[in-house]
């Protein structure tokens, strides 16, 4: 590691970085996006990512590695690549506090829909055109939390990296695999390996409960202000609800995905 501290938030290093936090096409552009934290960042190590720079902050530093992963983190990036940093800068380079004054810059590593390994009986999340980073993170929290071996995210409003959704996801977004595709592929490779198609829509739909999910299943879920486009209503195999007993006809997208996630769960443990 260079001996040198970083003091100044205009010195270029940190300017890409910032950069690489506020904009999606510098993310796209570089290559790169940012984790902040030791257990994110190893949840992104331990996923095939690799880190281009770790930014550390001594002071912010916990000085407990009891279980090795600070060390694990450093052994993960080369000497020359691991900067020091003042407080002030780490302060202003970090999207959220608390972060143990660890900030690392990882290279994207795009995953395709055929890289994907799938169980024969697989449970697979669908997001339609999802706007909002915090509910793809909150989804891939439940996913990660029920085994679910796949989210894919069709015609994205958000970029898989955008630091909200990172955040928002404490790390599941490197632990459940997160494919990004047209609506169109998506579909034609849940045909193509049997997977039957389960919308989430109001019409023309049963309870979920009364849904077998124990076979090969794919829940897809639209956006809260429109539902499902035509194309995936036309797909589906079979539509579900969730039966509401208030005034109001909708949920949270993450919170109705938590429930049909784990309805599936209930089913397959029966």
């Amino acid at each position: 590691m260079d001996n040198t501290i970083i003091t100044s938030v205009k010195n270029p290093r940190i300017k890409k970085v910032l950069e690489l936090q506020q904009k999606s096409s510098e993310r796209r552009k570089m290559g790169c996006f940012v984790v902040e934290g030791k257990r994110e960042i190893l949840h992104g190590l331990h996923a095939g990512f690799t880190i281009d720079t770790l930014y550390v902050c001594s002071p912010l530093i916990q000085k407990d590695d009891s279980d090795g992963s600070w060390e694990e983190i450093v052994h993960a990036t080369t000497s020359d690549h691991v900067v020091e940093v003042s407080p002030e800068v780490y302060d202003k380079m970090a999207y959220r506090g608390g972060t143990e004054g660890l900030l690392a810059v990882f290279n994207v590593k795009n995953i395709a829909l055929d890289d994907l390994k799938l169980p024969d009986n697989p449970l697979i999340v669908v997001l339609e055109s999802v706007e909002k980073p915090g509910n793809l993170g909150a989804v891939l929290r439940s996913a990660d939390a029920a085994a679910v071996d796949a989210v894919m995210v069709c015609d994205p409003l958000t970029d898989l990296y955008n630091p909200n959704l990172i955040r928002s996801s404490i790390g599941a977004i490197f632990t459940v695999p997160c494919v990004a595709c047209t609506s169109q592929n998506c579909i034609d490779f849940l045909k193509r390996h049997s997977i039957q198609i389960l919308t989430a829509q109001l019409q023309d739909s049963k309870p979920y409960y009364d849904t077998d999910m124990t076979k090969a299943t794919a829940i897809i879920m639209g956006t809260e202000s429109t539902g499902l486009t035509q194309i995936w209503r036309e797909a589906a195999d079979a539509h579900v609800r969730i039966p509401m007993q208030g005034q109001l006809d909708s949920l949270n997208v993450s919170v109705s995905a938590a429930i049909l996630i784990f309805e599936a769960v209930r089913q397959r443990m029966a």
